[in-house]
């Protein structure tokens, strides 16, 4: 496990756990003492997080990416795949799947967790296929009348120039307005990054959830700190007054509300934080379920244009 520098002491701590563990017997009073002050500190500090330490916990290599949460919170799952029209985006993953009695589509963007992965899923970062890829999945969705999940963790779309050749901002646009007008029940949960319009392209939806965690903003806290500072050293400082952490967004109502991490964030904790994050999806499928299409995608519509109003 990687520790953080504000997390040095419970590192020290553990280090000395390691050791005892060995020999339990002898120092099983010593270890209970321990892992006591060890919990301490854990809701010691994760309790008073700033905004910066908040950017690296989102990016922890360790994280629950879209691929873990779809493997832990739904059964069934069939993956589709390409925009039948140019590729198929590993940036993006999409298909069907089951959750509790019900039959949804689900979409995310997946980092991958070693550099084979991370290379092959373009580091979370999609391309104007994998836009469209969620347009088709949208579209599929709206046909058989089934809620969509989408799962958002990345920087941002991905900025080379092959993408912007191919239409990117269009097909982020165009992502936006599919999300908008769809005819379902929808649900997002930023679960690590939220970053720019890469996305605002699968998170416009009915309900849009944060890990306590995770961060969500226009852009990252060093291409701000490039931009009005010139010096990526500003970066703490860029990150505080983006209000990007998932407290800002409640607050403004960017998002719609906050999913609770185990203290020592859900990285410690991955299978806890799914169980967590599949019973909200179950409870929110339930009551997006009671409310009227007709009523759904013109209370949709109205919340995003308006959000702007309300900051």
């Amino acid at each position: 496990m990687r520790y953080f520098e504000f997390e040095s002491e419970i590192e020290k701590i553990e280090t000395i756990l390691d050791q005892l563990n060995n020999n339990q017997e002898l120092n099983i009073d010593k270890i209970k003492k321990l892992n006591n002050e060890k919990e301490e500190l854990y809701k010691k500090i994760y309790s008073n997080l700033d905004p910066w330490q908040k950017v690296q916990i989102s990016r922890h290599g360790e994280r629950p990416h879209t691929l873990d949460y779809i493997e832990n919170i739904f059964t069934d799952i069939v993956f589709l795949h390409g925009d039948k029209k140019y590729a198929d985006d590993n940036a993006i993953l999409g298909g069907l799947a089951k959750i509790s009695n019900n039959s949804v589509f689900f979409i995310g963007t997946e980092k991958g967790n070693t550099m084979e992965t991370r290379i092959k899923h373009n580091f979370g970062m999609a391309k104007p296929e994998g836009y469209r890829k969620v347009q088709r999945l949208i579209k599929l969705a709206e046909k058989f009348k089934l809620p969509l999940i989408s799962f958002v963790d990345t920087a941002g779309a991905f900025p080379g120039k092959d993408a912007e050749e191919r239409g990117q901002s269009e097909s982020i646009a165009s992502s936006i307005m599919h999300f908008l007008k769809a005819k379902i029940p929808t649900i997002s949960i930023i679960i690590g990054e939220g970053g720019s319009g890469g996305a605002i392209g699968i998170a416009t939806s009915d309900r849009v959830l944060m890990l306590e965690h995770s961060i969500y903003s226009v852009i990252s806290p060093e291409g701000c700190a490039s931009i009005l500072w010139r010096n990526t050293k500003f970066s703490q400082l860029a990150a505080k007054t983006l209000k990007l952490t998932s407290y800002d967004c409640k607050k403004f109502k960017i998002i719609d509300d906050i999913i609770p991490e185990p203290y020592g964030g859900a990285h410690r904790h991955p299978l806890k934080q799914a169980e967590t994050l599949k019973n909200k999806i179950i409870n929110l499928i339930d009551e997006l379920k009671k409310i009227s299409i007709k009523e759904l995608v013109a209370v949709r519509k109205e919340k995003y244009l308006n959000i702007t109003s309300d900051i």
